[in-house]
């Protein structure tokens, strides 16, 4: 019997699937333990061991692979948790990442924050300017040097960052996409001055025209690549000495997983992998469900995610935006705040009550957690409205204390805003809803799409009891909470459900019609990196697509749209072909005569996904029908459940998820309580346990509010 393990290691809590392609599907949840990660993956692991009767070392032993996606690199990087790092550029350019092309100012911003003029600023710089120098030295467009690199000066920058304690380092350099030898050269002399000190290149990062966005990609990924690195060096080791067979493999942003040793190479493809995984498993879900358009949404303790799956695939995106920065990733399109469980809220200067970035994680936890947290969360609001039971999830095994939660919000929130506990708990769950749907409002409206179109996926630990009040804030009628086996474990579900992907790019701006023998060449050498990139991650495929697309613009426009390619040697029919098929993408994203062929058309990047199928694709399995939709068996009770501050609190049925059968109909409001998470059914809705165990949530009048 060989196993697939898919494993999510949020901020707060580490989530785990595992999944044998013959039926079995085990899930298990257990809480994070920062600063060593690889401990909360341990004790998880041990959980599935248990649930399998065998020993850790007998179910890793039989383990195909371990798939592992996880937040904390982007938790870091949401909450600017992250280790000094040097930066070396090209004399005369350092400023580029404080000017921040003016994109510093509206990217990432919410429609109401854009209004504000006078209240935007670009106080979000990636590093202080003492750590980022110039270096001398010069390539041009075509890649050639203009001006030699002054190795001495280098050698001099570098000893200054290292003697100010940076032991990361990212070179970006001008035009080092089409010829990377100074950055490689800088390399190798941080290398004779401390060869432990950890660098990246945007060569190799990013090889993507516009210097901002490559900076700031270069820069992230180093922010993070050391961490990432001891990190997976421990985490293997551990499951090493406890006799896995199989490769660990990371979760990338492209949806698909690489070999753990490289990954810290290029760290920030790994930024939105728990989401990743959780979009691949909404596919895989959405496949058995039959449903084609889904916005997929993750929220765990720290952060708010959310993808699009339209017309059965992923939305896919060159890049994505994090603190305000562009970064350049191919990546399952994908929106994230911190806003999660454990998002602190607190008051502005104005007296305006926030949510998140700040995450309680899980030390020391949300104030009901009891561990010496003393910041309000959203976790504690919940529990003081009676969403969660005080003595919490987990079996019982994460106890709640409800004076706790009411001391924090009371002595932060309630008291300066003149409210009542009660008031501000509802308060911080109403603000939690309005913000995570201006996230979907942005995710899909501004991508074009009607919500009402589509069907929303929420799962996470703290997804089902938020999620109907933001679908509702978008228009979405019809929710699915993913349960069965899987529980709040969706995205280690995706994880385990994944193949390898990897993707390699490379900009060579040129004019369409182009020549056809230069660009079948720049797919020649991205196909050979994808290739061997794929035969370096020690797992066997069942087969391996090639995808070939170019990202093309019509000249003196900045908006690019990704195309794909045919395969196969390029002809100019088939540069005309990919240049028809840009134009009927870009009108469908742009709107129907947007486009002007006679302005000229430019391919800008040229770029290689490779996919490895991976011989395993689990699917949930059925749960036993129900005999009539009563669900009156399942109820364990009532208590008081706060959803509205102007309702105040309602007497509300508590279900047992476990008794739950394929066919019961709960009518809201209604709380369901699943061992890793708790369910919300509001009134004025109607929850449905479908065939897989999934609780599938609609407004009891759909269209009406329309």
């Amino acid at each position: 019997m060989a196993y697939v393990i898919g494993v999510d290691v949020g901020g707060t809590f580490t989530d785990a699937v595992l999944d044998d392609d013959a039926g079995t599907v085990l899930a298990a949840k257990s809480p994070s333990t920062p600063p060593d990660y690889s401990r909360g993956v341990l004790d998880v692991l041990e959980l599935l061991a248990e649930q399998l009767g065998k020993p850790l070392e007998e179910m890793l032993a039989d383990t195909h692979h371990i798939a592992h996606g996880t937040t904390s690199s982007l938790n870091a990087l949401v909450m600017g948790n992250v280790p000094p790092v040097g930066f070396l550029t090209t004399k005369g350019h350092r400023d580029s990442i404080f000017i921040m092309n003016v994109e510093g100012r509206y990217l990432g911003r919410s429609p109401h924050e854009l209004q504000n003029v006078l209240g935007q600023a670009k106080d979000h710089t990636l590093l202080p300017k003492r750590l980022a120098l110039e270096v001398t030295e010069r390539i041009d467009r075509d890649g050639n040097v203009v001006v030699g690199l002054d190795e001495d000066e280098a050698r001099a920058a570098i000893r200054t960052l290292l003697a100010d304690g940076v032991r990361a380092i990212a070179v970006s350099l001008l035009w080092s996409f089409r010829n990377p030898v100074h950055e490689r050269r800088l390399r190798e002399l941080v290398a004779e001055q401390d060869p432990e000190v950890f660098v990246a290149l945007s060569s190799e990062v990013s090889p993507r025209i516009r210097e901002f966005a490559r900076n700031a990609t270069t820069i992230m990924s180093t922010q993070i690549g050391p961490g990432l690195r001891d990190y997976l060096t421990t985490l293997e080791n551990a499951l090493r000495e406890n006799d896995l067979a199989g490769p660990l493999l990371v979760m990338q942003s492209n949806g698909g997983a690489v070999a753990a040793k490289e990954a810290p190479a290029t760290a920030i493809s790994t930024v939105g992998s728990v989401l990743t995984g959780g979009v691949v498993g909404s596919v895989a879900l959405g496949r058995q469900l039959g449903h084609r358009n889904i916005i997929s949404t993750d929220v765990g303790g720290t952060t708010f995610l959310a993808g699009l799956v339209v017309d059965g695939e992923p939305v896919r995106d060159t890049t994505t935006v994090i603190n305000h920065h562009p970064i350049n990733v191919p990546t399952l399109r994908v929106d994230a705040i911190g806003s999660g469980g454990g998002a602190i809220a607190w008051l502005d200067a104005g007296g305006n009550l926030r949510i998140g970035p700040r995450s309680a994680q899980a030390v020391p936890g949300p104030a009901c957690y009891g561990n010496g947290g003393t910041e309000p969360t959203n976790t504690d609001a919940n529990l003081v409205l009676g969403i969660l039971p005080e003595r919490g999830l987990l079996g019982g095994r994460k106890p709640l204390s409800r004076e706790l939660a009411r001391q924090a919000i009371d002595t932060q929130i309630a008291k300066p805003l003149g409210l009542s506990v009660e008031e501000a708990a509802a308060a911080i769950y109403t603000v939690q809803n309005a913000q995570t749907g201006d996230l979907l409002r942005k995710t899909v409206v501004e991508a074009g799409h009607d919500p009402r179109e589509f069907v929303l996926y929420a799962f996470g630990g703290a997804g089902p009891a938020h999620c109907a009040g933001y679908a509702a804030e978008v228009g979405v009628d019809e929710v699915v909470v993913p349960l069965g086996p899987v529980a709040s474990a969706f995205s280690a579900y995706g994880l385990a459900s994944s193949d390898i992907a990897l993707a390699a790019e490379l900009s060579d701006p040129t004019v369409v019609p182009f020549d056809p023998d230069r660009a079948e060449q720049n797919f020649r050498d991205l196909e050979k990196q994808v290739r061997e990139g794929l035969d370096r991650q020690g797992v066997r495929f069942d087969t391996v697509e090639v995808h070939r697309e170019i990202d093309m613009r019509y000249s003196m426009q900045l908006a690019e749209v990704t195309t794909p390619v045919a395969g196969g040697p390029l002809d100019m029919a088939a540069i005309e072909q990919a240049a028809a098929a840009f134009e009927e993408r870009y009108a469908a994203l742009y709107g129907k005569d947007a486009g002007f062929r006679e302005a000229g058309i430019q391919a800008i990047t040229f770029r290689v996904r490779g996919i490895g199928v991976l011989p395993f694709s689990p699917e949930l399995p059925e749960i036993p029908a129900a005999t009539s939709p009563d669900p009156s068996g399942a109820r364990v009770g009532r208590r008081p459940v706060c959803l509205d501050a102007a309702t105040g609190y309602v007497d509300t049925p508590v279900y047992d998820y476990r008794e739950l059968r394929a066919g019961h109909e709960l009518a809201g409001p209604a709380i369901v309580e699943v061992p890793t998470t708790t369910v919300v059914v509001p009134a004025g809705t109607t929850g449905t346990v479908d065939s897989l165990g999934n609780l599938t949530i609609r407004r009891t009048s759909a269209r009406s509010a329309s």
